[in-house]
């Protein structure tokens, strides 16, 4: 059984893994790591939490007397990092949290990871490490880093640090940067969740500039697929694309949320651009397509209808969150166990 340290597990993302991870396999000893901020969420767990190969530990990853103690309670030998500030508008707001996290925490998990020799550390990062596209053309994994926020110059320095690790001390890491993601559990200050539940609130619905910029989207379950792939047979040193060519202006993901809830155009509003902001982002995923045989398996269409419903279906869960009571209530429920 592989002890895997997961950071960030209890984050959109992260926790999507754990679930599917753990109930894929039971060659995963999952040790989940998660200081427990505004986005961290134990209830994405529900699936997880009595799994006798799954345990939660509240920290921090700039932590470092902690993070050395859980490599040698739990004899980890694999690292996959999640662990990050990701919203771009709070690092507008500010930037010294995504710089301690994202950077300095990363540093103390490698550090850590090349003390006790791990044989695998898997760095989840980004698209925006690579900037903004024009009309045409798509990121490879050959393409410059050229991050345009604070917070993707944080995921590019953390990126360029596993890198250093891995030329300088040979620790075999391995990067994935994926395009955008939505799905279950996604904390509602992101684009989808936030107009879906605006939505449902009769809320004007928020649209930077023209709504004309444009990402690539990826769900949940297919991005934490292709990481499980690379977290198996990736190469070491390398960077592994993940992406699902779906190409979409904000506007039309937009309309498309409002004609499956039955909602009018009316709750569009459009607001003052944010500053430095992206205006495409596209991904080049052949290359985990031909090296390792992942691909996509669901639709835009069928994976967009299905987070809806999800949202629809789990009023309880982001009523909290928006209510002002979320942090109140995990804390109690984290202080149970």
């Amino acid at each position: 059984m592989k002890n895997v340290l997961v950071t960030g597990g209890a984050g959109f993302i992260g926790s999507n893994f754990i679930n599917h991870i753990l109930n894929e396999s039971d060659d995963y000893n999952i040790i989940n790591l998660d200081k427990l901020t505004y986005a961290g969420n134990l209830e994405n767990l529900k699936l997880s939490e009595d799994k006798k190969n799954y345990h939660f530990v509240k920290g921090d990853i700039c932590n470092y007397e902690l993070v050395d103690y859980l490599f040698q309670k739990f004899q980890i030998k694999f690292v996959i990092n999640f662990a990050a500030e990701s919203h771009v508008d709070r690092s507008i707001l500010g930037s010294k949290v995504f710089y301690e996290t994202n950077v300095i925490g990363t540093n103390v998990l490698l550090e850590v990871s090349r003390k006790h020799q791990v044989k695998k550390f898997l760095q989840v990062s980004t698209d925006e490490v690579y900037g903004s596209l024009g009309a045409e053309g798509l990121f490879t994994e050959k393409t410059p880093l050229s991050p345009n926020s604070p917070y993707s110059s944080s995921k590019a320095a953390a990126d360029m640090m596993v890198q250093a690790f891995y030329h300088t001390y040979g620790m075999p890491v391995v990067t994935t940067r994926c395009s955008n993601n939505y799905g279950p559990f996604q904390f509602p200050e992101k684009l989808i969740p936030l107009m879906i539940i605006n939505s449902l609130n009769n809320k004007k619905l928020p649209v930077y500039g023209d709504g004309m910029n444009v990402r690539d989207w990826i769900y949940v379950i297919d991005h934490n697929k292709a990481i499980d792939l690379v977290f198996e047979k990736g190469k070491e040193g390398e960077v592994y694309n993940i992406g699902a060519s779906n190409e979409m202006p904000n506007i039309e993901i937009i309309k498309l949320i409002l004609q499956h809830l039955n909602k009018g155009k009316e709750l569009i509003e459009f607001v003052k651009d944010r500053p430095g902001h992206d205006k495409r982002y596209a991904i080049d995923s052949s290359k985990i397509q031909n090296e390792l045989g992942w691909k996509p398996h669901f639709s835009f269409e069928q994976a967009i209808e299905h987070t809806i419903d999800w949202y629809l279906e789990n009023k309880q869960w982001w009523s909290r969150i928006i209510s002002g009571d979320y942090l109140k209530y995990y804390e109690l429920q984290y202080n149970k166990r």
